[in-house]
């Protein structure tokens, strides 16, 4: 359905539900993709079989909130393939379940570091090479609770709100580079994890990882070329 060959696809979050189902879908679209998470060996175990380390593949390991590293995680993906063509940017968490004035500082560090600081460390270092190619693709992953706020979850909703308004920001900057920049929403995403929280729901009503790849693909691909600053829901049924 897509042909990514010759592109080069990074991820964050590579070894997660979502940045997994990702990772899988470029390398069989053709893509070179470059895994970046915090851990190779969870990294090995999670992909090793379906996309393994090689010519078209690289696993990338550093810590996503600290600038030097991100930088090196970048230069070390460009100075292996030569380009960067997509930002996939899907490491983040969630943590909840206090309300606001009883959430510890720790927690609201805790959600804008990982779902909002990643986004920006990770687009500053890799614009400069995709302005500098005029062509690039960024697909963050934002989510639907930021559009409404919801009790006892304050930091998240607030963070991944972040998301999608540096998400609109940056493709107002780099339109005209010939990058397009847009986020996801998901809404309830069939993992392991949802569904030991919530046992008694109908999992047919969820959307799929694999699924929610798809979408990415057809964002970082040239039929979604005039697409530039949205952020598109992925609810299922749910």
């Amino acid at each position: 359905m897509f042909d990514f060959s010759g592109q080069v696809a990074m991820i964050t979050g590579g070894a997660g539900n979502l940045g997994a189902a990702a990772a899988r879908a470029f390398y069989r679209a053709g893509a070179r993709v470059a895994v970046l998470d915090r851990h190779r060996e969870t990294t090995t175990e999670v992909l090793g079989q379906d996309v393994p380390e090689g010519e078209f593949c690289a696993y990338v390991t550093g810590n996503l909130l600290d600038e030097t590293s991100v930088a090196a995680m970048v230069a070390e993906v460009y100075n292996r393939f030569g380009r960067i063509d997509i930002l996939l940017n899907t490491a983040g968490g969630y943590r909840a379940g206090t309300p606001l004035h009883a959430t510890p500082n720790e927690t609201w560090d805790l959600m804008m570091n990982l779902n909002a600081r990643t986004v920006f460390l990770m687009s500053r270092a890799v614009v400069p090479h995709m302005i500098a190619a005029g062509r690039g693709k960024i697909v963050n992953v934002a989510a639907r609770a930021a559009l409404q706020g919801a009790a006892e979850a304050g930091p998240y909703v607030a963070s991944k709100m972040a998301v999608i308004r540096l998400t609109e920001a940056l493709a107002a900057e780099v339109a005209d580079n010939g990058i397009n920049v847009n986020c996801i929403l998901p809404g309830k995403m069939d993992t392991p994890a949802n569904r030991a929280a919530q046992p008694a729901a109908d999992f047919s009503r969820w959307v799929s990882p694999e699924s929610m790849a798809n979408v990415i693909l057809f964002l970082a691909s040239d039929l979604a070329r005039d697409i530039n600053g949205a952020a598109v829901p992925i609810y299922g049924r749910g």
